[in-house]
C-alpha cells in the first residue's frame, strides 16, 4: 500500500461555506431592468385639483348657508302662573308656647271611716257620679244597735234629771220658809249639775252613734268620675286602712299647670294686675287641633332657681270632657295684643341671606320683590311693616319668579297647569291613582 496523502472529498458541501449569491434572471431582449421607470406626475396631479376643488366647495356652500340664514327670534317668556292674596289691616296676638299637664282641681280617695262588712257597691267603674251619690254600703246592723243602747241611756239619765230639778224645786221652796237645812237644798242644786252632765255624756253617745251609722253610707264628697273599683262587695273594710274603696276625681272644671320663662313675668303680671284674664288655648301633641280654651288662674309665688321659670295655672270649663287628667298638652299663653297690623299668609314671605321679602303683583302683571320686617307670627298669619293693606302679594311658586316677572294670575279652583304634568309622570289620564299605559300594561303581562 503506498503512502500516499489523501486529499479531502470535496463531493459533500460545507454548510459553514459562504453562499453565493443568486444569479439576476436574464433579461428580455432588448429591455434594461435595472433602469429607473418613470413616475405618473399627470394621474396626481388632477387627484389633487380634484380634493381641493371639492374642499372649497363644501366650505364656500357652509360659508353660504351660515350668511343667508336668518336667525330666529326666541319666543317671549311665557307668564308664571301663581296665586295671590291681599294683605288684609287687623289685630294679631303675641303668645307663648309651653307644655302643660291637665291636673285635675280635686281627686279624692274613697275609703271607710268605720270598720264593717262592705254589702253593696252602687256605681260601676268609670261612671260620672255627683256630690252625695252613694257609692258603696256597710252592714249598718251593729252601729243601729250602739245607736239604740245609747239613747236608752240618754232617756233614763235625762228621766233622773227631771226627777232632780223637780226635787230642787220642792227643796228651794221648803228653804224659802226655813223648812229644811240649807246644806240639803245646796246637795240637790249638785245632784242635778251632775245630772245634766250625765245627760249630755249621754246625748254625745247618741250623736257618736249617729255619725257612725252614717259612716256606713259611703258617698261621693265631689262631682266626677269614678276610677277602678279596688274592693269587692263582702269584704271586711276596715276604718284604718290606706286602700281606698275608688278614687272620684273632678273633670269639670280642669286645670293645666304650665311653665313658662321669667322674661315673660313683668308681662303677666301686669296683665293680670289691670284684671285681664290672659287667654290659654290647649292644643294637640300634633299642635294642630286646639282642644280648649281657657284663662290664668294663679300666678306661682317663686321662680324655680334651677330652670328659670314661672308655674301658672289656667282653668278650662271642659264641658265636653277633651282635657284628661294627668294629659301632657301644648299650650299657648296670650300675653298681649297688637293693633291695626297688615297681616299677610305666613307662607308668603320669603327670606333670603339679607332679610324677608315678598312678591308684590304690579298692576302691569309683573312682581316687585320688596323687603319687609316681620313681626308677630299666630299660627300661618304674620304681621308685617313695608307693605299696605289690599296690595297683592304671591303665595306660590316662588322658585319660578324674580324681579320684573311676569305672572298670571290663578283662579281659584284653576289647576290646568298641574294637570298635564299629572298625566304625563305615568299616574294616569284623569289623575287619578294608579299606574300609566306602559305601568299598567306591564300590570297586565304579570
Amino acid at each position: 500500500m503506498s503512502e500516499e496523502k489523501k486529499s479531502p472529498d470535496n463531493s459533500q458541501p460545507n454548510p459553514w461555506a459562504p453562499q453565493a449569491a443568486p444569479k439576476p434572471p436574464p433579461p428580455a431582449s432588448g429591455v434594461n431592468p435595472w433602469a429607473p421607470q418613470a413616475a405618473p406626475a399627470k394621474k396626481r396631479g388632477w387627484l389633487t385639483v380634484v380634493i381641493v376643488l371639492l374642499i372649497i366647495l363644501v366650505v364656500g356652500g357652509l360659508l353660504f348657508r351660515l350668511l343667508t340664514l336668518k336667525p330666529k327670534t326666541a319666543p317671549p317668556p311665557q307668564p308664571v302662573r301663581v296665586s295671590t292674596t291681599n294683605a288684609i289691616k287687623g289685630d294679631i296676638g303675641i303668645y307663648v308656647s309651653a307644655l302643660g299637664l291637665v291636673t285635675p282641681l280635686a281627686t279624692v280617695s274613697i275609703s271607710s271611716q268605720v270598720t264593717g262588712q262592705l254589702t253593696n257597691v252602687n256605681f260601676v267603674e268609670g261612671q260620672m257620679v255627683k256630690a252625695g251619690d252613694l257609692l258603696a254600703q256597710i252592714d249598718e246592723r251593729p252601729f243601729q244597735a250602739q245607736l239604740t243602747a245609747a239613747e236608752g241611756t240618754l232617756e233614763r239619765d235625762q228621766a233622773l234629771l227631771d226627777e232632780a230639778r223637780i226635787n230642787l224645786k220642792r227643796y228651794e221652796e221648803a228653804a224659802a220658809h226655813n223648812a229644811i237645812p240649807k246644806q240639803q237644798l245646796e246637795d240637790q242644786r249638785s245632784l242635778v249639775h251632775q245630772d245634766e252632765g250625765t245627760v249630755k255624756f249621754d246625748q254625745g253617745q247618741v250623736d257618736n252613734a249617729k255619725v257612725q251609722l252614717a259612716y256606713c253610707r259611703i258617698v261621693s264628697l265631689i262631682s266626677g268620675r269614678v276610677g277602678l273599683r279596688l274592693v269587692d262587695p263582702g269584704n271586711l273594710v276596715q276604718s284604718t286602712s290606706t286602700n281606698a274603696l275608688a278614687v272620684v276625681t273632678q273633670l269639670q272644671p280642669i286645670t293645666v299647670i304650665f311653665s313658662v320663662a321669667e322674661d315673660y313675668l313683668p308681662q303677666i303680671q301686669h296683665q293680670l294686675g289691670i284684671g285681664n284674664h290672659m287667654t290659654v288655648d290647649a292644643f294637640d301633641r300634633a299642635q294642630q287641633t286646639q282642644i280648649a280654651t281657657g284663662s290664668v288662674l294663679a300666678l306661682d309665688n317663686v321662680i324655680d332657681t334651677l330652670t328659670g321659670t314661672v308655674r301658672l295655672r289656667s282653668v278650662f270649663t271642659n264641658q265636653d270632657n277633651a282635657l284628661f287628667p294627668n294629659q301632657f298638652v301644648n299650650v299657648r299663653l296670650l300675653i298681649d295684643t297688637l293693633k291695626d297690623k297688615t297681616l299677610i299668609p305666613a307662607a308668603a314671605v320669603q327670606r333670603n341671606a339679607q332679610s324677608a321679602f315678598v312678591y308684590v303683583v304690579k298692576s302691569d302683571q309683573t312682581v316687585e320683590m320688596r323687603t319687609i320686617k316681620t313681626d308677630a307670627t299666630d299660627v300661618d298669619t304674620i304681621a308685617v311693616e313695608d307693605l299696605q293693606p289690599g296690595e297683592t302679594i304671591v303665595t306660590d311658586n316662588f322658585n319660578r319668579l324674580s324681579d320684573k316677572s311676569k305672572v298670571a294670575v290663578r283662579k281659584p279652583g284653576d289647576e290646568s297647569a298641574e294637570k298635564p304634568a299629572q298625566g304625563k309622570s305615568g299616574d294616569g289620564k284623569d289623575g287619578k291613582s294608579g299606574k300609566g299605559k306602559r305601568g299598567g300594561a306591564k300590570e297586565e303581562k304579570n
